[in-house]
């Protein structure tokens, strides 16, 4: 059991390590050579010019004006001084609204921190329960456990204080989720309302079109949509099976990178041709001329992919019962993406196609009745994962306590008896195993997403948050509060009677929160603080740099920071709502640590999305119900524990007033949900309507048919015909080869050709021509 002392060491350890991690930042960032790491963002939005392309030699590389190190933490300042509207307006509406998620942090939990230090600390800490346990029950405590509830006997008249507590916590709790949701809502329908044109505004994604022994899967998609929306429906994109065509195309990528890296080589040394071997991983093998091989591995690849469009091209079976529809207005898609299409509701199933950056296209390949079984395969799957990683958290429970560890292995008690490593390995090694193990777990369950065929890069990223969340909340909080209670009250369930465990139990769970606060330390504080330096990309994008970047796409490529990550921050930042909501009346010497997790993670943050962070795909901050929902999760079940805890402690009483609480959240998140989430799920038409009026308005000759077309063909297309000319009119062929096909059904119009003009897949499309018709 963890005391102050050990607490102490391992405070020291994490704002030791937070201050080394942010000051080592503060100095890397300011040097010309890391300028495209740390400002990335501007590169990329092409805001901001290398300052080692200018000056004397060193000062390309150091920053040799001694001044700005004096201002070292001004990054802090500039990072909070951008108002939000001017964050939206540079980097989206989901970044926006994701840092929202560490404002309600600070809003629900600075009043809650004051309201409990100054109510129930006192209450806790001026009964001596924990001593008299300590002496009679031989209870394991620790001086940390006297601010909690464990230090309030039995049957205690101060149980009041912390069920009025309780009821002023969910008050404010709800208030500030009502007055949030309704702020996100409103900015999403702002956003909604004055973004830029994007082609998911126009087009629908149709999924499981019924087979047709007369027709193509094109010419079914163009016949059925001109019948029934005659006077909305533009133009569609069928869905082929790419993906073989994709990996290949990624295959010859990356060996036109090696084929670079081995001609710079030689360019800087002629004296002799660099060789490789041509083993697994060139490990072993034959020793061969490495350009000369990557050459003919290229044209070898080209040749392969030139097969394989014509096979595209040429196999009906290449085409998926899938298609992108797109309408003339933003009114005609809402209507068809939010109605059934069919009188059979399994087929011609509609839903609002993802911007085309957020699109996750190889599985758009998966047919959509192989869909369900696919996903309860990863349910049963993610259920074993989650059970089975209980092993792992019952051994890291174990390190939480010296006598533990001592069972484990005796010949360690020598050296673990010392005061500071007892302090080392109670107050810090626990919660930087635990995270070790969590290190590999989000790419687990991206794969999980990925297998269960979700079409989008958002919906992967949310399916993957929310199986984060659940694994957290069973594993981190349930496994470590209950494994590690019945791990340390061991000796005590031996020798009681079964009356008595429930009281054991009662007064044991309280006491976890010193783990809790050793992992809040190491994850929320130094963890945060590690996340802004930025290591891992800063030594990629050096290394790509030296060996690899010979043009300035190239170097691009090299310094993309990536995205924000929703399925691992989101639910990391939850686990903090949740351990802060059932420790608010439990021990709330847990709550300074939770607020300065948020103040930290709301800085750091706020400064990476500004900086460095290029969010891949836009959603208009779709997943906020996902974020609401799982705060009120987390605060019905501290209803309950705190239910159960005083349940434990014969409140009698006080308890019976504890049930209102789960009805009332419960009943606050039905009206959230019937008030606010249509905003987030649907499109409104009068939205729509008012947004089509206005662009018909200001521009009437826009030609939407130009600007749609090929706005939802395969990236692999794309690039092919940035690659190869012949290859994009072979492509340009297959893809309008179904526009208008004579078939034994007459369609009640003619599809004109598509256009030539392509528009990039890129969040706000830039304007295209016009002509003089409309479309």
């Amino acid at each position: 059991m963890a005391t102050l002392q050990d607490i102490g060491v391992s405070a020291a350890i994490n704002i030791l390590s937070a201050v080394i991690f942010l000051l080592v930042f503060a100095v890397l960032r300011l040097q010309p050579f890391n300028d495209r790491v740390y400002f990335s963002k501007w590169y990329l939005k092409g805001l901001r010019s290398s300052p080692t392309h200018a000056g004397a030699f060193v000062r390309r590389f150091v920053n040799l004006d001694f001044r700005s190190y004096l201002k070292f933490l001004n990054w802090m300042p500039e990072a909070i001084r951008m108002p939000e509207p001017e964050l939206i307006d540079h980097a989206g509406l989901d970044s926006a609204v994701y840092l929202r998620i560490y404002l309600i942090g600070l809003k629900i939990f600075v009043p809650i921190a004051f309201l409990a230090w100054a109510v129930l600390v006192p209450v806790n800490y001026t009964d001596n329960n924990v001593s008299i346990a300590q002496v009679t029950a031989n209870v394991t405590a620790s001086d940390i456990d006297k601010l909690s509830i464990s230090n309030i006997p039995a049957r205690s008249q101060r149980f009041w204080s912390h069920l009025v507590m309780a009821y002023a916590f969910t008050f404010w709790t709800c208030y500030v989720l009502m007055k949030e949701y309704a702020k996100v809502a409103f900015l999403r329908l702002q956003f909604l309302a004055s973004e830029k044109r994007r082609p998911d505004q126009f087009t629908v994604l149709v999924r499981n079109v019924p087979p047709d022994p007369d027709e193509s899967v094109s010419e079914l998609v163009e016949h059925f949509f001109l019948v029934n929306h005659p006077d909305n429906y533009l133009t569609h994109q069928v869905v082929y099976d790419a993906n073989k065509l994709s990996k290949l195309v990624k295959k010859k990528k990356k060996a036109q990178n090696w084929l670079d890296f081995y001609q710079l080589k030689y360019t800087r040394d002629s004296t002799a041709k660099p060789l490789m071997k041509t083993g697994f991983l060139g490990l072993w093998g034959e020793k061969v001329d490495a350009i000369e091989f990557q050459t003919a591995e290229i044209a070898k690849l080209s040749t392969e992919i030139a097969a394989e469009r014509k096979r595209i091209a040429n196999d009906p079976k290449s085409v998926m019962p899938a298609a992108f529809v797109s309408f003339k207005s933003r009114w005609g898609a809402a209507v068809c993406a939010q109605t059934q299409q069919s009188r059979n509701p399994t087929v011609w199933l509609t839903e609002w196609a993802p911007e085309p950056r957020d699109v996750y296209w190889e599985n758009l390949a998966i047919p959509y009745v192989s869909l369900t079984v696919r996903k309860l395969l990863m349910g049963v799957a993610f259920f074993f994962l989650t059970f089975f990683f209980m092993i792992p958290i019952s051994f890291v429970q174990s390190l939480a306590s010296i006598e533990g560890i001592e069972k484990i292995a005796p010949f360690l008690k020598p050296i673990i008896e010392r005061d500071f490593v007892k302090s080392f390995v109670q107050g810090f090694l626990p919660g930087i195993v635990l995270k070790i193990f969590l290190i590999f777990l989000p790419t687990i369950l991206m794969i999980m997403a990925k297998f269960e065929g979700f079409t989008s890069l958002s919906s992967l990223e949310r399916r993957a948050a929310a199986r984060y969340y659940i694994f957290n909340f069973v594993n981190v909080f349930l496994g470590s509060v209950i494994a590690g209670a019945a791990f340390e009250q061991l000796s005590s369930f031996i020798k009681q009677s079964a009356d008595q465990i429930p009281k054991t139990i009662g007064v044991a769970i309280p006491m976890k929160a010193t783990f809790f606060i050793t992992y809040i330390m190491v994850d929320g504080w130094a963890g945060i603080a590690g996340e802004i330096l930025m290591l891992k990309p800063l030594i990629m994008f050096h290394l790509k740099n030296f060996f690899l970047v010979k043009t300035e796409k190239d170097r691009e490529e090299a310094m993309d920071p990536g995205s924000l990550g929703f399925n691992t921050g989101e639910p990391r930042i939850q686990l903090y709502f949740l351990l802060g909501l059932v420790y608010a009346t439990v021990t709330p010497l847990l709550l300074p640590f939770i607020i300065v997790f948020f103040a930290l993670g709301f800085v750091v943050f706020r400064h990476q999305i500004i900086n460095v962070y290029n969010q891949e795909y836009e959603s208009a901050a779709a997943f906020w119900p996902d974020v609401h929902g799982r705060i009120i999760y987390a605060l019905i079940f501290s209803q309950v524990i705190l239910m159960g805890l005083l349940s434990t402690k014969k409140a009698a009483q006080s308890t019976p007033f504890l049930i209102a609480l789960p009805v009332i959240t419960i009943s606050f998140h039905l009206y959230c949900k019937g008030r606010y989430e249509s905003a987030f799920v649907r499109y409104p038409i009068q939205e729509a309507m008012m947004k089509d009026t206005l662009e018909r308005a200001r521009e009437p000759n826009l030609n939407l048919k130009g600007y749609l077309h090929n706005a939802y063909a395969h990236p692999v297309f794309k690039e092919s015909e940035e690659e190869d000319d012949e290859a994009a009119s072979s492509i340009e062929e297959f893809e309008t080869e179904s526009v208008l096909v004579a078939t034994k059904r007459q369609s009640r119009r003619n599809t004109p050709l598509p256009s030539k003009a392509s528009a990039p897949s890129s969040p706000s499309l830039p304007e295209v021509r016009r002509d003089n018709h409309q479309p």
